[in-house]
């Protein structure tokens, strides 16, 4: 078997490699990739970063966001999210948005992985995993980037955190809350005080 066939056994369909991860299994990486690119074994995602497309009756299929992640950020400590999520909260958004944003530490900017388009953002905190809480949260952070009536969805975000504002909802505002969004919530919190008073 020659060195091209050996290193294809370690390949799965539906991974996402970086060039650095198949070092281990080939002497000659540059020259294996571009061998497995031409024969499309491979699919080039972006610099560095490759797939091994599963097949499908209509063709080969593109990896999962989270791997095409993982692989990019070499980690698993990334919240993807998108603006489309907002739209299950019920608050009157109902725009889609061909958008993904990636919640990390390392890198921040808009990168094009394998096609699509992920807007990477710098933050300090954000959760393993999406809740109503911290969508609430997000959404009015990100207010300003929706092509929604905003007034419309302010009122009924408004009335949605003021439910619950003392456990859940508080806690993802101070763990998650830019400083216009706690500013905000807190003035909401004090008309509600001064119409229960």
């Amino acid at each position: 078997m020659n060195a091209l066939e050996e290193l294809k056994k370690h390949l799965r369909p539906g991974q996402v490699y970086r060039r650095v991860d198949l070092e281990q299994w080939s002497t000659a990486v540059d020259r294996h990739l571009k061998q497995l690119v031409e024969d499309g074994t491979l699919q080039k995602l972006s610099q560095g970063l490759y797939c091994y497309p599963q097949q499908a009756s209509f063709g080969p299929v593109p990896p999962e966001d989270e791997k095409l992640v993982r692989a990019f950020l070499k980690s698993d400590d990334f919240l993807l999210t998108s603006p489309n999520l907002y739209n299950s909260l019920g608050v009157g958004t109902t725009q889609l948005y061909n958008k993904r944003v990636v919640y990390n530490h390392k890198r921040h900017g808009l990168f094009d992985l394998g096609g699509k388009e992920f807007d990477f953002r710098l933050k300090h905190k954000f959760p393993k995993a999406l809740s109503e809480e911290f969508l609430l949260v997000d959404l009015l952070n990100n207010l300003s980037e929706l092509a929604e009536d905003r007034e419309n969805v302010l009122k009924n975000v408004k009335e949605k955190a003021l439910k619950d504002p003392e456990s859940k909802m508080r806690r993802a505002i101070n763990a998650y809350a830019g400083e216009r969004t706690k500013t905000l919530f807190n003035q909401w919190l004090s008309e509600e005080a001064l119409v229960h008073a």
